[in-house]
């Protein structure tokens, strides 16, 4: 479907004064070329000036049927007839013939002039271009001046060089030839001057096809044939390869060719996109001629469209093909210095629809543009559509800009940023009509008609005998039939009205034959200036106030806004690059417009499609989020702009609702006026009441009239009912009207873990900024504050419950109690609860860590006065013994501890802190090398700190250092330990390190009872564990035997037993 708008997209007009008829026009680089009829000569006129002055005129070699102008390079290619011989031909310097230098040089492909541009300056050249089949159709390269001609079965690329007169050898520039308009033709080149000229590179060979027109750009190369257009990518490999030079695509062969000769076959329609392109029926062969890099050429499909021949309204077969193909390039302005477009579009037309794809970032269909009626040509723009029919100039929107935004922008279509569909329906606006239009060429803002009244051809003529005969054979028909009757038509003037009416014919008319003109053929050469897009702009937003009064007409306000969304993002790309504004169209660059103003306005129109969407319906209401955020306005401006009208009280829409929600769910430092707080309250209190909750606990919200909005949480409550977050959230009211009894009555309706679940349906209620990352700044709330000093517990265990259910980050919780004050004992609450409550491994590896830490540091600063240098607020919620009992990762204390460091030898801050360290080293997580470099800062020297040391060494295996340190500092607890570590695979350490340990230190202090015992009860378990030949080879040989005599009959009695 295509939309109507009475826009007016074109300025003035005027009337290029050449002398002899055109034969053929193109244009680039501000200029405007014309073949005269006959086609032996180029006249070149200036665009950028009032009137189209002439710049220069120069012979050709030929007969010229077609002309191109190349931007890079400002190089000019035709194909010449002469002698019944066709030619392709490249005029560069054309420039320096409009001081009226005759001095033209001739050259072959390849071949520099050494004489003549040499001794007498720079002069205009004509290279000649030899192949080896005829040309039909040439495309340039917007961005580096590249030529692809096409021939009968093949398709040739010429890559564009520079040639310099000191050095032969090609050397490829990508910055374009154009001849400053201020340099003098008279100025003398020195040795290093360089000049154009071209290089095959690749050819192409498509035998099943034959091309009518091509295109290039960017590596992409499309091929139009009747009814048929393949766009392929060409891929420069520089790894050398081993195959053979030439690259074939597979193609179904027709073994029956012979046998449907005398049919004829009407291929189906087909669309092949992206990889499925290769399917297609026509093979492709690439030949790679190029001389100095040593890589390989490939390619691949892109996309393939075959149409079948039908009647297109009223279109013979014989008329229907396809035109106007076109490659078009466009950069998004984050890639101003990219040497490759971001996008290309692949534009082509039939009579009656023209189609316009994107080919980067995945193949896709824009826009299907239908046409009211046969179109002759059309240009593509970075803005509009300009296509001509017979009689009529008209102009259709595109979507290219809506495709560079999404290529630009990651944020589009998101809550953040928003831009009308690529898929958008396209809309036609104002047609000027015009008199035999021929042709139409674009450059920069200036549209190119050549118009023509032909005399009637042999054919029209004998078309118009055979209409005017049907129309008299009907018209006698029917004068019989009412003769038959008795009436005489011609006594009736009514009557014989109608019968001169066609009937069974309608689509022909009765007309007189045309007289052939004695003066001549008239014709003209207009130049049509656009407006800029900021002017169209303005009058599409006044063309949609037709609609903005009327619901019915929704879909045509939004639809209007979004063409003036697209033609602002395309004014705002094009004004980001001022060097690359002209390169798809071949023009200069036009005076960029007032990006202010156009920002402005593209502020402006943001507001009015937030405007459309807020009003809009259920399915598309989320659109004016990120629309109003694009507009800059404030959320009091939003407001404003769709307050109900009295005689509408309920008017307000979903999308402005949606937008208002989001708002408030943002974590911002803007705050609300105390007016603009309340209307909002007033907003969801009519509109939606299950968002007031949500809205008081938004951080925009502190100035909202806490009493005001009570009674309104009061009056919810009792039609709502009782709810958790409701009641926590009435609570808040209270503390900020500072009626602690109020809030401690409301606080105690529920249990603490019920008011847990509150906090987490709405976390805000605790803390604000919590949803923007861990690095967002958090400031805890009122109740915060006061729920840290009446009911720690019920915070400690909130934020525990918001941790676990994703609603906060481990930083934000430590962050908000430093704000609180509490980071040395609420914090480490904190991190002992979600200890027992995470599953995650990460999580508790971490919060290991910062307990250990933790408690190392509070061992540090402790003396054994029973004083704590930086005495705690409080004690900790968990006790050591609890968090033995309860957490798997706190393990149970060694028996062996209890000897080292027994109960109240320390302050009790001092043996909290020990127990909870030595229960962590105990238990199965925490991992010893990530504490040990902390240990080192504890010293060893009383026996808690030896524990600890101890305990570390025991973890890593060091039973034997432990053993020894354990003798020497405390020997009364060896056996505990040894009953305790020395089992299963470490049970022969009794016999192979403790024995002969105890043996070594008895012999050395023999009185030491604590010694003797130890050895005593380490003989007991050496005679349960060894045979009694083993025990007897560990005896000591200076050993006192009736003291080992009982063991050792012990362990033979053992052994006689088993």
């Amino acid at each position: 479907m295509v939309h109507v708008y009475n826009c007016h997209p074109y300025a003035s007009q005027q009337i290029v004064q050449v002398e002899q008829e055109p034969g053929l026009v193109c244009c680039g680089g501000g200029s405007l070329f014309v073949v005269t009829t006959g086609g032996c000569k180029v006249e070149a006129y200036n665009l950028e000036q009032e009137g189209c002055p002439l710049l220069c005129r120069f012979a050709t070699m030929g007969t010229v049927r077609s002309i191109l102008h190349s931007n890079i390079g400002d190089y000019l290619v035709t194909i010449e007839e002469k002698n019944s011989s066709t030619y392709l031909r490249a005029y560069t310097n054309w420039r320096y013939q409009a001081e009226e230098k005759a001095r033209v040089g001739v050259r072959l492909l390849g071949h520099l002039l050494r004489g003549a541009s040499q001794r007498g300056g720079v002069q205009m050249e004509i290279i000649e271009i030899p192949l080896s089949e005829r040309p039909v159709a040439v495309a340039c390269c917007p961005l580096t001046g590249d030529l692809l001609v096409g021939c009968d079965k093949t398709l040739v690329l010429f890559t564009l060089r520079r040639q310099n007169q000191q050095n032969m050898p090609n050397v490829q520039h990508p910055s374009s030839n154009q001849p400053s308009a201020s340099q003098s033709p008279d100025q003398t080149p020195n040795q290093s001057a360089s000049f154009l000229d071209f290089e095959r590179s690749v050819i192409l060979h498509l035998p099943a096809t034959n091309p009518k027109q091509v295109a290039l750009c960017a590596g992409y190369v499309a091929v139009q044939a009747e009814l048929e257009v393949l766009v392929l990518k060409l891929h420069a490999n520089y790894e050398p390869k081993d195959l053979a030079p030439e690259e074939t695509s597979a193609a179904p062969k027709d073994d029956q060719a012979e046998d449907q000769i005398d049919f004829l076959l009407l291929p189906r329609h087909q669309e092949l996109l992206g990889e499925r392109a290769a399917n297609c029926d026509i093979p492709v062969s690439i030949e790679k001629t190029a001389l100095e890099d040593s890589g390989q050429n490939t390619f691949s499909y892109v996309l393939f469209r075959r149409f079948t021949p039908d009647y297109f309204q009223g279109c013979s077969v014989e008329g229907t093909h396809l035109h106007s193909l076109k490659l078009h390039p466009l950069f998004p302005s984050r890639q101003s210095g990219a040497e490759e477009p971001a996008c290309v579009f692949c534009f082509f037309s039939l009579p009656t629809a023209g189609y316009l794809y994107s080919l980067k970032g995945g193949v896709e269909l824009l826009s299907t543009y239908q046409y009211p009626e046969k179109v002759l040509e059309a240009v593509l723009t970075d803005h509009l559509l300009h296509v001509i029919t017979k009689s009529a100039l008209q102009c259709f929107t595109v979507r290219c800009a809506a495709v560079a935004a999404r290529l630009e922008d990651p944020y589009i279509d998101t809550t953040m940023r928003a831009c009308p569909p690529c898929n958008l329906e396209v809309c036609a606006l104002r047609m000027q009509l015009f008199i035999g239009l021929r042709s139409v060429r674009a450059c920069g803002r200036h549209v190119i008609l050549f118009s023509a009244a032909d005399a009637e051809t042999a054919e029209e003529t004998e078309r118009n005998v055979q209409r005017r005969g049907l129309t008299l054979k009907e018209h006698t028909m029917l004068t019989g039939i009412f003769l038959a009757v008795g009436i005489d038509p011609t006594t009736t003037p009514a009557l014989e009205s109608l019968l001169s009416r066609p009937f069974l014919s309608r689509k022909w008319t009765m007309s007189a034959p045309k007289e052939t003109s004695a003066v001549g053929h008239g014709w003209n050469l207009y130049v049509v200036e656009t407006v800029p897009p900021l002017t169209l702009y303005h009058e599409m937003v006044e063309y949609s106030q037709h609609y903005a009064q009327n619901k019915q007409h929704a879909q045509s306000l939004w639809h209007l806004l979004s063409e003036a969304h697209l033609l602002l993002r395309a004014a705002l790309l094009q004004s980001s690059q001022p060097h690359l504004r002209s390169s798809s169209n071949g023009g200069p660059a036009d005076a960029p417009p007032d990006r202010t103003a156009t920002e402005q306005a593209f502020q402006e129109n943001c507001a009015q499609l937030g405007d459309c969407f807020s009003r809009g319906s259920q399915r598309h209401c989320h659109q004016a989020l990120p629309y109003y955020r694009m507009s800059g306005l404030s959320v009091t401006d939003v407001m404003a702009r769709n307050r109900p009208l009295p005689s509408s009280p309920h008017a307000y829409g979903p999308g402005f609702l949606f937008y208002l929600k989001h708002y408030l769910l943002e974590e911002t430092d803007q705050h609300l006026a105390q007016e603009a707080a309340d209307e909002v309250i007033d907003i969801f209190s009519q509109s939606e009441p299950s968002q007031l909750i949500a809205a008081c606990a938004s951080p925009t919200m502190t100035n909202v009239s806490p009493d005001r909005t009570l009674r309104i949480l009061q009056h919810l409550e009792a039609s709502a009912g009782v709810s958790v977050a409701l009641t926590i959230t009435m609570a808040t009211m209270a503390l900020r009207l500072d009626d602690l009894a109020q809030y401690a009555q409301l606080m105690e309706r529920h249990a603490e873990m019920v008011l847990v679940y509150g906090f987490i349906e709405e976390p805000r209620l605790l803390l604000h900024g919590g949803g923007a990352g861990q690095r967002a700044a958090i400031a805890p709330t009122a109740l915060s504050h006061q729920m840290a000093k009446s009911q720690p517990g019920l915070l400690v265990a909130s934020m525990v419950a918001l941790h676990e259910n994703n609603k906060v980050q481990l930083e934000q919780v430590d962050q908000m109690f430093q704000v609180l004050g509490c980071e040395n004992s609420l914090q480490v609450d904190f991190w002992e609860a979600t200890l027992m409550a995470s599953s995650q491994e990460a999580v508790i590896q971490e919060l290991l860590f910062r307990l250990s830490s933790v408690y190392i540091d509070r061992l540090t600063h402790t003396s054994t006065d029973k004083r704590l240098v930086q005495p705690l607020a409080r004690r900790s919620l968990k006790s050591a013994d609890d968090l033995i009992n309860s957490c798997s990762h706190y393990g149970a204390l060694h028996p062996w501890l209890i000897v080292l460091s027994p109960p109240h030898s320390t302050s009790f801050e001092h043996q909290e802190a020990l127990h909870k360290m030595q229960s962590l080293l105990c238990g199965p997580s925490l991992p010893v090398a990530s504490v040990a470099p902390l240990l080192e800062s504890l010293p060893d020297q009383a026996l808690w700190g030896f524990s600890l040391h101890l305990l570390c060494a025991t973890r890593r295996g060091q039973y034997d250092r432990s053993i020894e340190d354990l003798l020497d500092r405390c020997p009364q607890a060896i056996i505990a330990y040894a009953n305790h570590h020395l089992q299963d695979q470490y049970m022969d350490l009794w016999w192979k390190k403790l024995l002969p340990e105890l043996c070594h230190r008895t012999r050395v202090a023999p009185d030491n009872c604590i010694l003797l015992a130890a050895l005593k009860e380490t003989l007991v378990v050496v005679a349960t564990e060894t045979s009694p030949a083993q025990f007897l080879e560990l005896l000591p040989e200076d050993g006192t035997a009736s003291y080992f005599l009982p063991h050792l009959l012990t362990c033979s009695q053992r052994h006689l037993l088993a």
